[in-house]
């Protein structure tokens, strides 16, 4: 021990050895009360001398921030019982408006079979009328061919079936990624871009008919399809010939996309044949027309 205890201050006169605690010598020297600046300790001093132990408008100045911490306790505490007096009344209001939406839907969807079944009973009445007459019959394919273009007539026929839906069990996916365990209407654009690009003759997805101007977009949480709420899994039914949608639609960038999508982000996507789908005509459309702009040259 005496051996040891010359060599350390051997070292130490030489400059080559430190305290173990020399790192922790400023809190040390902070708690023994040596880093006080000599000024400090002088005022220290009169104080206990003249016999204030604070300084003129301590007093106050502490009153005063009490009085401030009492004010925001009692900001704090208005605040959470008029949150918790509110819960309970907001949580009644969304409820009333998810029965609303709920009866506005029904209402919506009972209206649209209604106009579907007028809509058949005109086409069976116009094509009684035009039957009677050659010119009639023209008049007839005529109107089938820009009907089918349109997506106004009901279609069948063979075709393909590709599901897509949520990752199941939870969102899955990368929070930090550009896409996650959910089903977006980026997604379902692509695939029917691609089934399109595949040669499909009509497309439906959740018996919804597409049309030319179709819209898909996403409100809220919900996919929108021509402003009608869907929800998963998406079932996009293509009618055309099966065998050759399939090979064009096998490696493209629709199909690439949904399959790096399953692989990382575990969403469901499958395609089957289909000999006998079946879509329905599409609503009315809004016929849109082009015309010259105001003060445009001839």
């Amino acid at each position: 021990m005496v051996a040891r205890r010359r060599e350390r201050d051997e070292a130490e006169r030489a400059g080559g050895w430190r305290r173990p605690d020399a790192s922790m010598s400023l809190l040390s020297d902070l708690f023994a009360g040596k880093l006080l600046d000599p000024g400090y300790a002088e005022a220290a001093a009169r104080r206990a001398a003249s016999g204030r132990t604070r300084p003129r408008g301590g007093r106050a100045l502490s009153g005063a921030v009490l009085a401030v911490l009492v004010a925001v306790g009692v900001l704090v505490a208005v605040a959470g019982v008029q949150v918790r007096r509110s819960e309970p009344v907001a949580a009644k209001e969304r409820a009333r408006l998810i029965d609303q939406i709920h009866a506005r839907t029904g209402e919506t969807d009972a209206l649209q079979r209604r106009l579907d079944a007028l809509r058949a009973d005109t086409g069976r009445e116009r094509t009684g009328a035009l039957e009677r007459s050659a010119e009639g019959r023209r008049a007839r394919r005529d109107l089938a061919a820009q009907g089918a273009a349109a997506a106004a007539e009901p279609a069948s026929g063979p075709g393909l079936v590709v599901t897509v839906g949520d990752a199941p069990g939870d969102d899955g996916g990368d929070p930090g990624g550009d896409s996650d365990g959910r089903v977006y209407d980026q997604d379902l654009q692509v695939l029917v871009n691609g089934l399109w690009a595949a040669g499909a003759t009509a497309i439906g997805i959740n018996g919804r008919r597409l049309t030319p101007v179709t819209a898909i977009r996403t409100a809220g949480e919900a996919i929108l399809v021509d402003y009608h709420p869907l929800t998963g899994p998406y079932e996009v039914t293509a009618l055309g010939d099966p065998d050759r949608m399939r090979d064009a639609f096998t490696g493209s960038d629709a199909d690439r996309r949904l399959r790096a999508l399953e692989e990382r982000y575990r969403i469901r996507y499958a395609t089957r044949r289909t000999s006998g789908a079946r879509l329905p005509g599409a609503g009315a459309l809004r016929l849109r027309y082009a015309a010259p702009a105001p003060g445009a040259g001839g």
